[in-house]
Parts: C-alpha cells; structure tokens; sequence
C-alpha cells in the first residue's frame, strides 16, 4: 500500500517556521512528549489501562518512538529531498490499525501534544504562527494515518476500529525454549509475516494490548507465539488454556509476501523468528522451489524458539539453506552453527546473499540495526531488506 505526501501540504511560511524552530523543539523533545503523555494520562487515564503499553510507557520507548516520528516526518516536510518516511507510516499505520485507533482519538492527542510544547517551550516562544506550522505538521501526519488505518480496515472486511474478535483456545503448546503457542479457532485469512494484538484483563482490571508474530501456515487456524516478557506475556503463559476464549484482532503487518521467482532471506534474533517461521509455511505450502537462507542469531540451542520446527521447515525445502549462531558457543556436531554474533561475513561456501533476493530481517532494536548496515553493505537495495520491530521503535528504520 503506497503511503504519499506532497510538499505541497505545508505552505513556504510555515516550512521556514519549521525549519527554524525544529532544533529548538528537538532539544526539547523529550521534556515535551513526558509532558504530553502526562497530561493526556491524567486526562483519559483509560487510555493507559486499555490501550498504550504499560510497559513501553515505564520505560519510555513510546515518548522516544512518538517523538522521533513526528521529528523525521516534519524533516521531511522542508526537505523533501531527504528519503520519504512511507515505511515509517506503513509500520506505525498498520500497528494502530491492529489495536483498533480511530480517527476520533487523534484530537485527543493533538490537544494534549500542543499544551505540552506550550508548557516546555513557554507560550512567548510557541508564538500563534508557530502553533499553527506545528498543529499543520501533526494535522498532514495524522490525516496520511487515519486515511492509511481506514484503507486497512476496509481491507481487512472490517469497520474502522471494529478489529476484536472473541476466538476460543483450541490448542496451547510450550516450546522447549519457553515460548508459548497459542492457536485459536478463526476463519480469518491470514498472511506471511502478519502479526494480531491480543486483548487480556490483568489483575488489576487494566486490559491491556500486546501484539504477536503468527506463525501458522496458510489457511490453518491463527496461532501466534508468546515470549514470556513482560505482564501480558507472563500472564498468558501462566493462565491461558485450552478452551479459554481469548480477545484476538484480525491480522495486520505490512511486509511484502514473498514471490516464487526471487530468492529470500529470512534474518532472525530470538523470538524474531517468528515472522520468519510463518513465511517458512508460507513458501513450503506455495511455492517449495523458492531459494530460501535462512540466518538465525541466539544465545543458546535451548534459548531458540521454534528450533526444530524452522529446522523441519528448511529440510523440506529442497532450495534452502540454514546458518545459526549462538553466542554461548557451539552445539557438538552440528556444521551449520557458528560461534558468537551474527556476522555475514561468516557465511560458509555454498551460502551467499544473492544480490536480487528480498531480504527479511526481525529480532531486537540493536540486532535489526547492527545486521541492516551489512545488508546494505552487500549491495543490497533498501527497498528489498524488510525489517519488523517488536518495539514502536518505527523511526530507527528511517
């Protein structure tokens, strides 16, 4: 789905009024996005129990991810020869469609976001003309969101916001690494690498949202894979079981399915390989001829979620090839292990990244952005390296 803006949106006064107050509000941006996200909990504190990331919020990565989007976005606004943020909105577009956003709440934040900046920045400074670039720099983000959300929901059959559904637990399996499984009787087609947010009530009565990769093969029944981490995922592996009915979206993700005729490299850190195991089915089930390396980076043989699955999944493929590397060291008499950190440079004879291939990258923050860089390196075109982050860390990508 193409995601566009014009400069034309952002008149030459307020591009300057941009320009020239961005440094400011940069080095501002953190006091400013504390600022927002405290007046906005305090003034709709059910936003914070049933719908933003606790934990996200606890350790700031929402204030960092909020802030970093708007700052790349207005860059680019007055200075469109910088690379447009499409993948940025993409990302961000798709995981407010999976938690349900609506266009009505996007107000809420503008109110909150401004009086923040005037409270920071002080009101001589936000000066009505200022106010009025910015507000237009949040207004041409948000209306490229909301018509992106609307075009998601229409194409996922369903109204705007209206994505939760009451599934039932068919089958619960605990992983030898830890990971939990958990399939749920749906009718909901689901694509390569898509991912569903799961609503659960804690304690507490907070209900809170997380999102998780599915990893089931094509037209089978959802099932997602759980990481114990963190009060959502705790909660799951200590309650969940079969039978229970379980509050589960329809499938969102926008990385690209892969094609027959082009090779694919699956690039993998912990429980990011979950996207990488759901594109495994895909391709077994729909087209086994595809030349497939897959590249997985973990701690240990015990630590790799889904280990034997991926493994079974390669075997069947007569085209595809398997490099590990777990940082506590080798396991005996496997060849396909390497010792420490993913490094592509250690690829061994008959592995190689082919130029053409589209490659797909998940796992942490710091392993997505240590591993693009030698993509890149290689020769590889931006557009054909995909990466997905378990955080809303969208703007690291840029």
């Amino acid at each position: 789905m193409t995601v566009t803006t014009t400069r034309e949106d952002l008149k030459p006064d307020q591009a300057e009024i941009i320009s020239a107050t961005l440094p400011l509000v940069g080095a501002h941006i953190d006091e400013i996005t504390t600022e927002f996200y405290r007046r906005m909990f305090e003034a709709h504190p059910e936003l914070l129990r049933n719908l933003f990331n606790r934990g996200n919020q606890a350790h700031g990565a929402q204030q960092r991810a909020l802030a970093a989007s708007i700052a790349t976005f207005a860059t680019h606004l007055v200075d469109p020869d910088l690379p447009h943020p499409a993948e940025m909105l993409s990302r961000i577009g798709h995981k407010h469609a999976s938690l349900g956003v609506t266009a009505d709440q996007y107000p809420i934040v503008e109110e909150h976001l401004f009086a923040a900046i005037v409270a920071v920045l002080g009101a001589d400074t936000v000066t009505e003309d200022v106010a009025a670039a910015w507000d237009r720099v949040f207004w041409i983000m948000a209306n490229t969101l909301i018509a992106l959300e609307h075009d998601l929901y229409a194409g996922a059959g369903v109204a705007d916001g209206d994505v939760y559904r009451r599934l039932r637990v068919t089958q619960r399996v605990d992983d030898p690494s830890g990971a939990v499984l958990v399939t749920v009787a749906s009718n909901t087609k689901s694509s390569p690498g898509q991912y569903v947010s799961i609503g659960v009530t804690l304690p507490d009565g907070a209900r809170q949202l997380r999102q998780y990769s599915l990893v089931n093969a094509p037209g089978e029944d959802l099932t997602f894979a759980v990481k114990p981490a963190g009060e959502v995922s705790e909660w799951i592996r200590a309650n969940l079981r079969v039978g229970d009915l379980l509050d589960v979206t329809v499938p969102f993700g926008d990385l690209p399915t892969p094609g027959p005729q082009v090779p694919v490299v699956l690039v993998s850190a912990g429980i990011g390989i979950t996207p990488m195991i759901s594109m495994l089915e895909h391709l077994a089930t729909t087209a086994p001829e595809t030349s497939v390396l897959a590249l997985h980076a973990d701690r240990c043989d015990t630590s790799h979620p889904l280990r034997e699955r991926q493994r079974e999944l390669i075997d069947a493929l007569p085209n595809a090839s398997l490099a590990i590397w777990y940082e506590d060291g080798l396991t005996a008499g496997d060849p396909r292990v390497h010792a420490g950190r993913m490094v592509l440079d250690n690829l061994r004879g008959g592995q190689e990244i082919p130029k053409d291939a589209h490659v797909y990258v998940c796992g942490t923050d710091g392993f997505v952005q240590a591993v693009r860089p030698q993509l890149l390196d290689r020769g590889l075109p931006a557009d054909r390296v995909h990466c997905e982050l378990f955080s809303p860390n969208d703007w690291l990508l840029g």
